[in-house]
């Protein structure tokens, strides 16, 4: 599944704030703006040796230096820094990936900077129960992208935040917490999912992977802004039954609901949201069939449902999804022949129909899959003979066919050919 890990980075990162730093403004900043900047940098350390250390970053240098920021300088022009060609405010501040070190306490001067409209703070080693103590965050009545992804906030997600970011499109603070003695996490209360699902209703973008959603009520989702377009919630201990029209959600383009072993529920037979591009129920305990609608996400780039407690065929329904570059049944209980129009996706890198009860014949000739890199078919009940085409596919690396009923002879593989691991163990193979 790396090309479905390698999609939903792609995805996520789509709407990164490290790419939004346009020219710095020719106007001077303010100057308690500048004073609580320079501040700021007093309270953080910058030590990159900690990432390389822990094998967390290759890196040798921070993204965003902000040793360089000093008061002989428009603040403007500072690394990392946007402000309002016009008022001079200090808008918007990019320090992800810059080897940041500290905490964030509730006094700190950053949520002096009342402007902001965004904020990446991404990918650091800070820390703090910043979101517990949400008054200093109140400040930021115009914040519209909040990341603070991958550092070592925890604490307790208060419903009071979302009363007052009602602005918010984006919003990310997954993989958080820090793991010395005991564990602690980023946890939302009782109330705060609901809140902010209500609230946010410009919300578009939603990534909260990691963080502790073991007291949300599932009917939350029932809230949330048609809007949204991303939203993803892996591994964050959700239980209960998944409310179907989370997936019809209109603009929705990215749902990650991976991790959740104790989330139940079915996928929709009818009115999917058409833009899906990415699927990822992963690890679930999702039940049912896999509906015919599923042929209609003609938008539909990676799947991933492997791990659920689903029944019955795969429909053969994949004749429009003609950029579907990874897909991913593997045990899902499904039964049935294999599906032929499967083998017409011309842009599928990666097919994982593993641990199933499919059953019947290969195809005698397939001519689309020219991207293929990965075929998983073991531990099914396939029979009839292996078909040389398998061992012609311009891309293939990997094969697995073993655990299945397959016989006869196999024809010689020709060279070159790219195949680098054949699996053909525990069938009937003979000759």
């Amino acid at each position: 599944m790396g090309s479905l890990c390698l999609v939903l980075v792609v995805l996520q990162l789509s709407w990164s704030m490290s790419s939004s730093v346009p020219p710095s403004s020719s106007h001077l900043c303010l100057p308690h703006q500048r004073d609580a900047l320079l501040h700021f940098k007093t309270t953080i350390s910058v030590d990159c040796d900690f990432y390389r250390d822990g094998g967390y970053r290759d890196d040798p240098y921070p993204r965003i230096d902000i040793e360089s920021w000093n008061k002989s300088i428009d603040c403007c022009s500072w690394e990392g820094v946007k402000c309002n060609n016009v008022t001079g405010d200090v808008i918007g501040m990019d320090l992800s990936h810059s080897c940041l070190v500290g905490s964030l306490f509730a006094s700190n001067s950053l949520f002096q900077l009342h402007n902001l409209q965004w904020l990446d703070l991404s990918s650091n080693n800070l820390r703090g129960s910043l979101l517990e103590n949400t008054s200093s965050l109140f400040h930021f009545h115009g914040l519209q992208r909040l990341n603070l992804a991958d550092n070592g906030f925890d604490g307790i997600i208060s419903s009071k935040l979302f009363s007052q970011f009602v602005s918010l499109t984006h919003l990310n603070i997954s993989y958080n917490g820090f793991f010395d003695d005991t564990e602690s996490y980023l946890r939302f209360d009782g109330q705060g999912f609901d809140m902010l699902a209500r609230n946010l209703t410009k919300l578009r973008n939603l990534v909260l992977d990691t963080v502790d959603m073991s007291d949300v009520a599932l009917t939350s989702f029932l809230n949330l802004s048609s809007s949204l377009e991303h939203l993803s919630l892996s591994w964050c201990q959700l239980h209960g039954e998944f409310p179907t029209q989370a997936f019809q959600l209109p603009n929705l383009k990215v749902l990650d609901l991976s991790g959740n072993e104790n989330l139940a529920g079915y996928l929709p037979n009818k009115n999917w949201s058409s833009g899906l591009e990415l699927l990822d129920i992963s690890e679930c305990g999702f039940r049912g069939s896999i509906p015919a609608s599923f042929g209609n996400l003609t938008q539909i780039i990676s799947v991933g449902l492997e791990g659920n407690s689903l029944e019955g065929q795969i429909p053969d329904v994949f004749g429009n999804l003609r950029k579907l570059t990874s897909l991913s049944f593997s045990s899902c209980n499904l039964s049935g022949p294999l599906p032929i129009t499967i083998f017409n996706l011309s842009k599928i890198t990666q097919l994982d129909l593993s641990y199933n009860h499919l059953e019947g014949p290969f195809p005698n000739h397939v001519s689309e899959l020219q991207f293929l890199e990965e075929l998983w078919l073991s531990y099914n009940s396939i029979s009839g003979g292996v078909p040389s085409w398998q061992f012609t596919l311009p891309s293939l690396l990997q094969l697995d066919l073993s655990y299945n009923k397959l016989m006869g002879p196999i024809d010689r593989i020709q060279k070159p050919s790219p195949i680098q691991e054949v699996y053909l163990s525990y069938n009937n193979i003979s000759g």
